[in-house]
């Protein structure tokens, strides 16, 4: 790893500039220190909820392989932490096979019936953020089965029984979830649907509360009898396009049955001796690609962990990353930029030149919703490995609940704009802009790892700084999921948790970043998991910001 940064350094050598006294600093800085250590494991599931990771590890332990562990835990987290995904919500996920990377999009689409200028009269020209008009066809059930069908080895009907169990017996309502649960109920309570299945008594279940969901338990019990086809094409597929239609919503019974989770390849770009990989749009993954690709040109390494140099660069190259590519974005058949054309070295180099290392600049960047989210990854003995992430978007997304199934339905269609030139333009059969990122890296000495970071606009944020961390500055998993995280905002503006140096965050501020220095940690900064192999064995961190765990053997 040292002759590496040696070789970048002297790469970047050009690209060298003073950074004046201010920028100079070579204080004896220490990585923020971790209560816990990294895990370490033959075989691993790490999840925002132990009821998941738990499941997860139990198809392993009966012979399963890793999406096998990933599918069931999906499952399983859609029952337990509903404050954040579902069966009604979307799900990407990346797979290492041992030996190739694939990518899948189990993103839903907008009904075929949906009419933008019709759409804006509606809603006074803006997106709604809740209700039926924001729902979107449903993904992740497709993700399951698809994962399954070409990498799976167990029955798909025993992936789904942990979730089942969950559903019909009920589970303890964690620290996490009950507080998620209470903020949102006000803001749902009125949405058909949700009440009567979210708010027994008309309140939030509190920590832990035992809730049970009955008629969720029957849905994925016809969903792991049919291999998911009742989901798109059964009852529960005429129970949601029936309610749909009861509110006059578009989405109907053919929308449901045409929905496919798609294959696809995956970006890359190099940054420090690795590989990074993330997925293509209608996603933002390549904002964290266009980021570290900014960074490769400027010597990080040559500055302390979290020191003002380190953090400006970094803070700078995810400003101009969302600047340069969030316009472009939405869905691949309505984006007049090829993802290729966005990653291309010239255009990053470009980029990378516009950083001035002694002053903070405004790069006009816009900024997506913030979201709710989970992030889950799994990893067998034989080394298969699945990144994977799975969102209702805004908590339990459009607030809208399936009578007699369960089925809280994402509001993905939030991310539509209603602007004709914009490439996340609402057009029959589009995918939205979506914000969740499943990530992986692969290093040349051949150390890989799945990662992830929850919180919408702070996902490829997260990406970067998890990366800088892991490959420019060597940390653990479970360090770098236990230091401080800051989050860039429009403009200037930066928000930074507790636990960076006072000096460096005053630092930051001479340089011109309006910072908001906070004083506890918030939803806004995810939660993070690291699943990392090397020499036959993983390493895991979890995130305390979560109810997280990983599940071992």
């Amino acid at each position: 790893m040292g002759a590496d940064r040696q070789d970048r350094q002297h790469r970047h050598e050009p690209m060298k500039r003073s950074l004046g006294s201010r920028m100079s600093e070579t204080e004896n800085l220490v990585a923020y220190p971790s209560i816990m250590r990294p895990v370490v494991g033959r075989r691993m599931v790490i999840a925002s909820q132990p009821l998941a990771a738990r499941a997860g590890l139990r198809m392993m332990e009966n012979g399963g392989n890793a999406v096998d562990a990933a599918v069931a835990a999906a499952a399983a987290i859609a029952v337990v932490e509903p404050t954040n995904n579902g069966v009604g919500g979307d799900a990407f996920a990346t797979v290492w096979d041992g030996s190739t990377l694939h990518g899948l999009n189990g993103s839903g689409r907008a009904s075929r019936h949906s009419d933008r200028e019709a759409f804006a009269r509606r809603h006074r020209g803006s997106v709604p953020q809740r209700g039926w008009d924001s729902v979107t066809v449903p993904g992740a059930v497709s993700a399951w089965v698809e994962l399954w069908a070409c990498l799976g080895s167990l029955p798909f009907e025993s992936l789904l029984q942990p979730a089942i169990e969950y559903a019909r017996e009920g589970f303890h309502v964690p620290f996490g979830v009950a507080e998620k649960w209470a903020d949102q109920s006000a803001t749902l309570r009125d949405q058909p649907g949700f009440a009567q299945t979210f708010l027994p008594d008309g309140d939030a279940p509190s920590v832990g509360m035992l809730f049970r969901q009955p008629n969720l338990a029957r849905t994925l019990e016809r969903i792991a009898k049919t291999k998911g086809h009742d989901f798109y094409q059964g009852e529960t597929a005429a129970a949601i396009a029936g309610f749909a239609r009861q509110h006059g919503a578009d989405l109907d019974e053919i929308d449901l049955a045409q929905h496919r989770a798609d294959w696809c390849d995956l970006l890359t770009t190099r940054f420090c001796g690795a590989d990074v990989f993330e997925m293509p749009p209608n996603g933002q993954g390549i904002v964290a690609l266009y980021a570290l690709a900014i960074l490769e040109h400027w010597p990080l390494a040559r500055y302390p962990v979290d020191s003002i140099s380190s953090l400006h660069l970094q803070i700078e190259a995810i400003k101009l990353a969302f600047s340069e590519v969030l316009p472009w974005l939405g869905d691949t058949r309505q984006m007049t930029n090829e993802p290729a054309r966005l990653l291309d070295p010239m255009r990053i180099a470009a980029a990378a030149a516009r950083i001035d290392p002694a002053r903070a600049q405004d790069f006009d960047q816009q900024m997506p919703s913030l979201a709710g989210t989970v992030y889950l990854a799994s990893g067998d003995e034989k080394g298969q490995m699945v990144s994977y992430i799975q969102s209702n978007y805004m908590g339990f997304g459009s607030g809208v609940v399936v009578p007699d199934t369960g089925v809280a339905l994402q509001n993905r269609g939030a991310g539509f704009s209603l602007a004709a030139e914009s490439p996340a333009r609402l057009e029959p059969g589009a995918r939205p802009f979506h914000t969740i990122l499943p990530g992986f890296v692969r290093c040349d000495g051949g150390r890989m790892a799945a990662l992830g970071a929850t919180g919408g606009s702070f996902q490829p944020q997260g990406h970067v700084q998890l990366l800088v961390r892991m490959l420019v500055y060597g940390q653990d998993p479970q360090m770098i999921v236990a230091a401080p995280r800051f989050k860039v905002e429009e403009g200037l503006r930066v928000a930074m948790e507790p636990g960076f140096m006072t000096g460096t965050v005053q630092g930051l501020t001479d340089l011109g970043h309006d910072i908001t220095a906070l004083e506890s940690s918030t939803w806004d900064f995810g939660g993070m998991q690291i699943l990392q192999r090397q020499d036959g064995y993983y390493v895991g961190g979890c995130d305390a910001r979560r109810d997280s765990h990983i599940a071992v053997s």
